[in-house]
């Protein structure tokens, strides 16, 4: 089937109260891996290419690879740029066929941050391309340190998602990316509050390494969407490690690293709390 957009698989999510798991991806080999766990699970995915070095070198191969991948998709695909860091760069994906954008200006002051998704949220709405946002930054799990965490305000959050006009807002409740120095903890009442206020989707950025029951419990709550990355490319750069030496070739090498993100994906997906 063709590529499908954010709203598409967001609003259904809220409905039937279960959330649509986000896959980062660099390599082609890794984005197949990641939509046969949502074939063997009928689950709908949405694949994800971040505004990197690693990520922008490679996006018209990668925007090709998965276009081509989801025609021939039994489940709903979307492609989505992560934390773009530019209009210039949300433009970009837009002429390359991308079904969604993030444009990630978290680190600027409130009123710029809202200047920016607006200029972007223009380039998109036309096309009928949904836009995801961030507010309250959500860092790096090396730096994790609680007590100069910046949470999300659910008031700052409410006016910030009326001015853009966003379809998804990313928060930060005791969430960060890659790997947590201790053991992440979540603020139930931010996210409670913000689930209150805040008329759209919310998104939660640096998934790997939260607990099971965790996810569970926020689920169940209403977040929405569940962003990964870190648990994949570490699971398969454990079954790259464990090759002996006279059987790591290229093949075997892409094998790992093709099912350990289709592994680690399909364990991810047993936790959304979608119904068949």
């Amino acid at each position: 089937m063709p590529l499908v957009n954010l709203n598409d698989v967001l609003g259904p999510a809220r409905k039937g109260n279960y959330a649509v798991g986000a896959f980062d991806f660099m390599e082609p080999w890794m984005a197949l891996g990641i939509l046969q766990a949502a074939e063997e699970m009928q689950y709908p995915v949405i694949l994800m290419v971040p505004d990197s070095p690693r990520g922008s070198e490679n996006l018209d191969l990668l925007a090709a690879s998965v276009l081509t991948m989801a025609k021939k998709s039994s489940v709903p695909v979307v492609l989505h740029l992560d934390h773009g860091k530019s209009p210039e760069m949300c433009q970009r994906c837009l002429d390359l066929g991308f079904s969604s954008i993030m444009i990630d200006a978290s680190t600027l002051p409130f009123e710029e941050n809202i200047k920016m998704v607006k200029e972007v949220v223009a380039l998109c709405k036309p096309r009928f391309i949904p836009v995801e946002a961030e507010l309250g930054h959500v860092g790096r799990g090396s730096d994790y340190n609680l007590d100069e965490y910046k949470y999300t305000d659910p008031e700052e959050a409410e006016e910030f998602v009326k001015a853009t006009g966003v379809d998804a807002l990313a928060v930060a409740v005791g969430n960060a990316h890659g790997v947590y120095k201790g053991d992440p903890k979540i603020n139930y009442p931010v996210l409670e509050k913000l689930l209150k206020v805040v008329p759209v989707p919310l998104v939660l950025h640096g998934s790997s390494g939260i607990s099971d029951g965790d996810f569970i419990k926020m689920v169940s709550m209403g977040l929405t969407k569940l962003n990964f990355f870190t648990e994949l490319f570490m699971e398969s750069n454990n079954r790259l490690r464990a090759l002996e030496n006279d059987k790591l070739t290229a093949f075997t090498a892409l094998e790992a690293i093709h099912t350990g993100f289709k592994d680690k994906t399909m364990e991810k997906m047993k936790l959304f709390g979608m119904k068949k």
